[in-house]
């Protein structure tokens, strides 16, 4: 069975820093692209940022130069650093397995059970 479990939200101030885990499991992800996704309260959820097996990154220009996605195949994880927080990033963070373009975005159809990240001003 496929899981993603991600930890590492809390509540930061402004201008902070988080770093978000993912962990994979149930099958391997080395070939996969992994990604984040967020949600904030009344809004739809938004691409953050995805990696393919090769290491090719792509991000929301929204957090284009904030945050950095990586992974660690050998563990299965996926982390998303997150620099200079601001309030609007406040959102449930989910990670996200097989990600695909779909549009002019990027889209996915596994998904973990999220984790909260707050930004106070």
């Amino acid at each position: 069975q496929v899981q993603l479990v991600e930890s590492g939200g809390g509540l930061v101030q402004a201008g902070g820093s988080l770093r978000l885990s993912c962990a994979a499991s149930g099958r391997s992800f080395s070939s996969s692209n992994m990604g984040w996704f967020r949600q904030a309260p009344g809004k739809e959820r938004e691409f953050v940022a995805t990696i393919n097996w090769r290491g090719q990154r792509y991000y929301a220009d929204s957090v284009k130069g904030r945050f950095a996605i990586s992974r660690d195949n050998a563990k299965n994880m996926v982390y998303l650093q997150m620099y200079s927080l601001q309030p609007e990033d406040t959102a449930m963070y989910y990670c996200a397995a097989d990600v695909y373009a779909r549009d002019t975005t990027w889209s996915s159809n596994i998904w973990g059970q999220g984790t909260q990240v707050t930004v106070s001003s």
